[in-house]
C-alpha cells in the first residue's frame, strides 16, 4: 500500500510510520510527505529518511481552491492508495477527498465526535473531563467529521497542563495510527 502523509508541524506520527516501517511492523511504502508549511520538523524528518517532500503553501496561491487543487495533484503525483493527515492541520476540499476515493485517514488528540477542531486537548481539559483520548477516522470536508475507525483513552490526571495530556494522547496517538495502517495494509492485501 503506497501512502502520502502529511503534516504541518513536527512530524511526530510521521516519525512512528517510519520507525514502524524501517523496523518491518508496517508493510506500507510512504510514497512522499507533504506539508502546508516551509522549513517544519516533519519535513526534516521525512529528508533525513530519503522521503521525497513537497510543499504546497497556502499563501502562495490566491484562492482556497488553487491551494486545494494543487495538494491535490501533488498528492496524486505519487500514486498514492491513502493520503494519511499526520497532524496536517488544514482541511481540504470534498474535490480532494473523492479524488483519493475517499481514502484520506486523520488523526485527532480527543474521543470524536466530542472536541473536534485544533484545540482538542485544551477544550476536553476546560470541559472538565476526567477520560479523553484520540481517534483515527476517514476524513471528509467537515471538521473532525468522517467514520471513525480507531479510539484509545487516556486519562485526564488531576495536575495536568495542555502539555503534559497532550505528550501522553500523542504516545497512544502513534501507537494507534501504526495499528491502524498495518490493519488496512493487510485488508488490502
Amino acid at each position: 500500500m503506497r501512502i502520502v502523509v502529511l503534516v504541518s508541524g513536527s512530524g511526530s506520527n510521521l516519525q512512528a510510520i517510519i520507525d514502524a516501517v524501517s523496523k518491518g511492523r508496517l508493510d506500507v511504502e510512504i510514497a512522499a510527505v507533504g506539508s502546508d508549511r516551509p522549513g517544519i520538523l516533519g519535513l526534516e524528518r521525512a529528508e533525513a529518511a530519503g522521503l521525497p517532500t513537497f510543499v504546497v503553501a497556502p499563501k502562495d496561491f490566491e484562492s482556497r481552491a488553487e491551494w486545494d487543487a494543487e495538494l491535490t495533484r501533488q498528492c496524486a503525483a505519487h500514486a498514492p492508495d491513502m493520503i494519511v493527515s499526520a497532524g496536517f492541520m488544514r482541511i481540504v476540499s470534498g474535490s480532494f477527498i473523492d479524488a483519493v476515493g475517499g481514502r484520506y485517514l486523520n488523526t485527532h488528540p480527543a474521543l470524536l465526535p466530542a472536541f473536534p477542531g485544533a484545540h482538542g486537548v485544551r477544550d476536553a481539559l476546560a470541559y472538565g473531563v476526567k477520560v479523553t483520548g484520540c481517534t483515527v477516522h476517514w476524513a471528509d470536508e467537515g471538521v473532525d467529521t468522517g467514520p471513525i475507525i480507531a479510539q484509545r483513552a487516556v486519562e485526564v490526571r488531576p495536575d495536568d497542563t495542555e502539555e503534559s495530556l497532550h505528550e501522553r494522547i500523542k504516545v497512544e496517538e502513534r501507537e494507534m495510527l501504526v495499528d491502524v495502517l498495518r490493519d488496512l495494509a493487510a485488508s488490502a492485501e
